[in-house]
């Protein structure tokens, strides 16, 4: 018994309804619709700056009366309600005749139109509505008698306007032959808009009829109609009152159940009906072939990815069945995902303010046909998606990513719309192709001669394609392939039997076809991309009721470790997709069903199809490839179908006569009548299908078991999840149609609101943690496994929110981007004070207090200013557009670390943001906006550098600053300085310093950060010595400051002879003085004979370290370079600072090879160096004398040799330290350091230039060095070529 309550209600209806024209009410204007327009018509005038002429004015807010809209009414709907699904009158009256009533008279065209719609609850559910819209003579003079008056006042209004625009033409001293032009359209205006006399002419209002039901059979839904308007407009009465049939479908015909197929009579034929089975795609029953038609493939696939990232999208036609169809296409191609949020196919006119929504949202808006795309004013544009259905037009976002194996995909696509006639392109002419759809096969092509193709010739795609780009693309790929597109062979009716006789026409069994074959492509895209997905979710530790409480906090996908399994190319896209609504509800659905049993049918299904892709693929089955694999699912999914058309599995009860009284059920002809209430009330007593016995509470679970995925605990968890996990991050789930009070649309503002400073609360907190890393983990954020998200991709939905958040409540769109267009206001009226006050502003203020803070001497801070940061971007070529300055602004604030100080600049300026925003406006909630501010000044923990990284080709201005030593400064200093800055993304190049005040501005390509200066002179003139404390390199965008500590000579004959050194340096803090800052560089020297890495303890020198320390130091280094290879490649920080820096590995060695080294003699300085040449001498001295060594050791002593030599050679003046640093360098780069090592414990030298204690001479001390410098073997060093110039090994 329970089994048939499984379904919801179990009837194919749930209601009928009869919408119209009410004759006792009369005619009453609609006045929210005529508001829209007004306002519509007022936006455009203002925002663009134009004035109207009065007859424009007149046209737009005094339509002729047969142009004005009127409220319809529900006029009957049966039954009274259903239980299980309460009547909602607002929103079906307001979906059904979307755009009120409409007149007509007999020289209009008067087709029926059908529409379908959806009613989507607040919780998720939906109801779906099918209506027929068609055409009754106005029976009531009282009405034709009020149209009459209405069309005698407009006349004289517009003779009136005509009037006074003439006399005024005629009299201006100005006038021309141009002003008076618009006078006979005017009066030829009038005489078209004077278009119904009550005494000529027969005046038509528009009538719906609408079936409700739980199921979108809209195939079926729209036959039932037809035949029922039919009935009522043919010459002939239908066999049984109208009555018997509505009865029937409410009452008679069951759902379907999922894998069967139902037959049922309508007024005049059979109708049709199957439902998959429950490891089948979902049933889809809309057209899919008509989006592509609209639209062409290319558009379908970018729309597709913006569904995907869950990008606003507006759909715009004049249709409302268009706007249907491509919604609900473009939702069930999204398989296993589901579209998360607002979703309004058909937005009627009263709803038009909720396109202010700050959340994601699917929405399609009517258009009345006049209007083109640059008068319609949209409230926010930098994220939208703006659909032209009707003109095969799309408006994509900036960088939007490109969806994986597009080229591949978009062919596999193209062959199954061709083979159905549907070139992939599209065709505007949708309704006359879909005719042709009814009658095509691909056979009939190939042998059309009349096409100029010869019979069992293939047909030649190109003619069909050549205009199309993407084809282009694709025949070029697939020519790298080896495949021609010439030779296409239409693929065959796949499945299907010739002999299988089907109960349904030829035009819907192809629709059938060519639905479940597209959407058997896309689902096929997404087994592919996720067949490992499993192995990447994170199951709870923790009961699933406290998991759930915790949401928000947990991580519920391994997102890192999934993308680095991924192809390169998939990146871009599935960064952004792992972080959307959708794909975390489908996680969180997998998470609480661990049992098949447990799972909904769409995760079943998914899930059913990886299995077999895994056991397809055995041997690797995590191994992922960018390699194309087409679907093998059609011929069985299409087989599934045809077996249920071919047998019907049920047959409902006929049509029959119904217990009326005598002389109900009659009615006029060419009117649809008002139906029997009272027969239709009630249902059967007796009903196998409905069992009424079943309470309502069962059933509406089941339909939320239809239609939402939800989590399977019991039914009040269950409850609880679907409407929490609904408000997750967006506030906001679906409008209320039923409820429009200015204090409900004040409520729902409010929850956008509150919506928008959770989801900034959550954003700034992820990246907080994502940024952090490990220390985010240790300080009890987030979990070890969980980092490593694209730091790009967070960046670029913390922008979308800002725009989402500046666009929320705006006065007048201007502009794309709403955030750019408040700062261009912010520019100009700033422009204005200064040019009143003149320089005596704060900023000043604000440079005194940040000098305070960053005391670098001869270098002042940067102003802190938040136009000359505009002006930055502005002066930036490469940026083109509104939404991409916009962009660079927040990066470049956040990488100054000003992003929360400009934005509350921004909004201090209080009559702006006023004239700017509505009352409503998040932005003029104050204290929703501090706390907003606040979240964004957590951004100031970490260093970002997501403008460099990001804009790599711009010029860049770098102000430079040598600073030499205060004792022994550079005033008697002769020679020619020079400076050559390395960085990230490219170097210099050699410029030279004006010695005389060792200061420069420089402009060139962005360098990225900075990693090391190379200093130098050309030791010219009387006095070539130069002391330099340390070199300070800014950037003068950003703001960054690199400090580069030297503290060593330059110059013949003094320190160890070097005229050019490399520095390494690290950003300078701006907190700290720059004195006390604690660098790893060597220390300043003080004076020239007091040499740094002098053998002997100087006064000034580092302390004597015992063998215990050095071998520390040693390990410390190794242990830093093995970490920053450890780290994600866009993590790492400078290798050159752990080779070179201060506790690098460069210094760790020289304190090995400086323990126990023998003292020189008076006045003499002795270097490593010193040593490397004589144990290079050693080994050049054994190979001449040819003395037999193992062959191992040879290799490594030539080695060893070939590069002292290749130093020693170049021509470089870099010193003997400098030569020191890089045979350590090439030593590591090329893996010889523990030969070298063991080389040199080895050789005789030491004896002469060590001490019996010498760390060199213990061979466990030297067996141990060896093997830590072993585990840089695994690591592919890459160094600076300013380090390696002229070295050529």
């Amino acid at each position: 018994m329970t089994a048939n309550n499984t379904t919801a209600g179990c009837r194919f209806a749930d209601y009928f309804v009869i919408s119209g024209l009410d004759i006792e009410t009369g005619l009453e204007p609609d006045e929210l619709s005529a508001l829209c327009q007004f306002l519509q018509a007022s936006k455009g005038r203002d925002g663009a700056g134009r004035v109207s002429s009065s007859t424009d004015e007149g046209e737009n807010y005094e339509q002729s009366p047969l142009r004005r809209t009127f409220k319809s009414k529900v006029l009957a709907h049966y039954p009274e309600n259903v239980e299980w699904n309460p009547f909602d009158q607002d929103a079906v009256g307001m979906l059904c005749m979307p755009k009120g009533l409409s007149f007509k008279t007999q020289s209009d065209n008067r087709d029926p139109q059908f529409h379908s719609f959806i009613i989507t609850r607040e919780d998720g559910s939906r109801t779906y509505g099918f209506a027929l819209t068609f055409y009754e003579e106005v029976a009531s003079k009282q009405i034709c008698s009020a149209m009459q008056t209405l069309y005698h006042m407009h006349n004289a209004e517009q003779y009136d306007i005509l009037h006074t625009s003439s006399t005024i033409c005629i009299n201006s001293t100005e006038s021309n032959s141009d002003n008076c032009s618009d006078i006979p359209t005017g009066m030829t205006k009038l005489q078209r808009f004077n278009s119904y006399d009550i005494s000529k002419d027969t005046l038509y209002v528009s009538k719906c009829i609408c079936l409700i039901a739980p199921m979108p059979f809209m195939q079926a839904c729209k036959k039932v109609l037809e035949q029922l308007h039919q009935a009522v407009t043919s010459h002939q009465p239908p066999p049984l009152p109208l009555e018997s049939y509505v009865y029937n479908i409410l009452y008679e015909v069951p759902l379907p159940p999922a894998g069967r197929s139902l037959k049922f009579l309508g007024v005049y034929g059979p109708i049709v009906c199957q439902r998959p089975s429950t490891n089948e795609l979902p049933l889809f029953d809309f057209p899919i072939n008509e989006m592509f038609e609209l639209l062409g493939l290319e558009n379908v696939l970018q729309l597709f990815t913006c569904a995907l990232l869950e990008i606003q999208i507006l759909l715009y036609s004049q249709h409302y069945q268009r706007l249907m169809t491509v919604a609900e296409s473009i939702t069930a191609v999204l398989f296993p995902c589901q579209w998360q949020h607002v979703y309004v196919p058909i937005l009627p006119a009263s709803l038009l303010h909720f396109l202010d929504a700050p959340v994601p949202y699917l929405m399609g808006l009517h258009s009345n046909g006049q209007d083109d795309r640059s008068k319609l004013e949209l409230p926010q544009e930098a994220n939208l998606c703006f659909v032209d259905i009707d003109n095969h037009f799309i408006e994509l976002p900036e960088d939007l990513p490109q969806f994986p194996n597009k080229l591949e995909f978009i062919q596999e696509i193209s062959e199954i719309l061709m083979a159905f006639g549907i070139p992939p392109e599209g065709n505007l002419h949708c309704s006359e192709s879909a005719s042709k759809l009814k009658n095509f096969k691909g056979s009939d092509v190939v042998c059309d001669k009349k096409n100029g193709n010869v019979a069992g010739s293939a047909l030649n795609t190109y003619e069909l394609l050549k205009e199309n780009e993407t084809m282009a693309r694709l025949q070029a790929l697939v020519r790298r392939t080896g495949v021609s597109l010439e030779k296409l062979e239409l693929r065959e009716e796949a499945g299907s039997n010739k002999d299988l006789k089907v109960h349904c026409d030829e035009e819907e069994l192809k629709i059938h076809q060519l639905n479940i074959q597209i959407r058997e492509v896309f689902a096929n895209r997404f087994t592919q991309m996720f067949a490992d997905y499993e192995v990447f979710v994170i199951q709870p530790n923790q009961d699933k009721e406290s998991w759930f409480s915790n949401r928000e906090q947990m991580q519920n996908f391994d997102k890192a470790s999934f993308l680095s399994d991924q192809p390169e190319p998939y990146l871009p896209f599935l960064s952004r997709f792992l972080e959307t609504q959708m794909f975390a509800s489908f996680i969180d659905n997998k998470i609480m069903c661990h049992d098949d049993d447990d799972k909904d049918q769409i995760l079943r299904v998914f899930d059913a199809r990886v299995d077999k892709i895994r056991s397809l693929n055995v041997r690797t089955p995590t191994l992922r490839t960018s390699m194309y694999q087409k679907c093998t699912t059609i011929d069985a999914a299409e087989k599934a179908i045809e077996q249920r058309l071919a047998k019907i599995d049920h047959t409902a009860v006929h049509p029959h006569l119904l217990d009326m009284k005598i002389g109900q059920g009659k009615y006029e002809s060419g009117f649809f009548p008002k139906l029997q209430s009272d027969v239709l009330s009630s249902s059967p007593a007796s009903n196998k299908w409905v069992k009424r016995s079943a309470p309502a509470q069962w059933r509406r679970k089941d339909r939320q078991k239809q239609h939402t995925e939800h989590l399977h605990l019991d039914n009040d968890q269950r409850e609880k999840y679907i409407q929490e996990a609904r408000n997750l991050g967006t506030g906001m789930r679906q409008p209320k149609l039923s409820n429009l009070s200015p204090s409900v649309i004040a409520h729902t503002n409010w929850k956008f609101v509150e919506g928008l400073l959770k989801e900034c609360r959550n954003k700034t907190k992820r990246m907080l943690v994502e940024k952090m890393g490990r220390e985010a983990v240790e300080l009890g954020h987030g979990e070890v496994t969980i980092t490593g998200v694209e730091e790009n991709t967070l960046i670029a939905s913390l922008c979308d929110l800002l725009e989402r958040i500046w666009s929320h409540g705006l006065q007048v769109k201007q502009g794309k981007s709403a955030l750019w267009s408040h700062l261009l206001h912010y520019q100009e009226t700033k422009g204005k004070k200064e040019a009143v006050l003149g320089s005596t502003n704060s900023t000043g203020i604000i440079q005194d207090l940040e000098r305070r803070k960053f005391d670098c001497p001869a270098m002042p801070p940067l102003k802190i200013s938040l136009t000359q940061d505009m002006r930055h971007i502005q002066n930036i070529g490469e940026i083109k557009t509104d939404v991409g300055k916009a962009r660079a602004w927040v990066r470049l604030s956040m990488e100054k670390k000003l992003l929360s100080r400009h934005l509350k600049q921004l909004l201090s300026d209080h009559e702006l943001t006023k004239k700017l925003y509505k009352r409503y406006a998040f932005l003029r909630c104050d204290d929703e906006k501090e706390q907003f501010l606040y979240h964004l000044l957590s951004f100031n923990a970490v260093d970002y550098f997501c403008f460099t990284n990001v804009f790599t080709t711009i010029m860049i201005p770098y102000h430079v600053l040598v600073i030499p030593s205060k004792k022994l400064g550079g005033s008697m200093f002769t020679a020619n300085p020079w400076i050559c800055i390395s960085g990230e993304l490219g170097e210099t190049g050699i410029l030279q310093i004006p010695k005389s005040i060792l200061e420069m501005t420089f402009e060139c390509q962005n360098l990225g950060k900075l990693t090391t200066v190379l200093i130098g002179h050309d030791n010219s003139g009387l006095y070539a010595k130069w002391l330099v404390d340390y070199v300070v390199v800014r950037n003068e965008i950003t703001g960054h400051a690199y400090k580069f500590p030297c503290g060593r000579w330059l110059g013949k004959g003094v320190d160890d002879g070097s005229l050019e050194r490399i520095l390494v340096g690290e950003l300078a803090s701006a907190t700290q003085e720059p004195d006390e800052r604690h660098c790893r560089t060597p220390p300043m020297q003080q004076s020239p004979s007091m040499i740094r890495r002098f053998v002997n303890i100087t006064p000034t020198g580092r302390q004597k370290l015992n063998t215990g320390q050095i071998q520390e130091s040693v390990g410390e280094a190794i242990n830093g370079i093995v970490k920053h290879f450890h780290k994600p490649e866009k993590e790492r920080g400078s290798l050159m600072l752990l080779l070179c820096g201060e506790n690098g590995l460069v210094s760790a060695l020289e304190q090995v090879f400086h323990h126990g080294f023998k003292s020189p003699r008076l006045f003499k300085s002795t270097f490593i160096w010193d040593f490397m040449e004589k144990a290079y001498v050693y080994f050049e001295s054994l190979e001449r004398t040819e003395l037999t060594q193992e062959e191992n050791w040879q290799t490594r002593a030539k080695n060893f040799c070939k590069f002292v030599a290749a130093i020693n050679g170049a021509p470089r003046n870099i010193g003997k330290d400098g030569k020191f640093q890089l045979l350590v360098c090439l030593g590591a780069r090329d893996h010889l350091l523990h030969h070298w090592i063991a080389l040199l414990a080895d050789c005789p030298i030491i004896a002469q230039m060590y001490e019996d204690i010498a760390l060199i001479k213990d061979h466990t001390l030297v067996n141990s060095l060896i093997r830590v410098l072993q585990t840089l073997q695994e690591f592919n060093i890459t160094l600076e070529t300013s380090l390696v110039k002229g070295i050529d090994i």
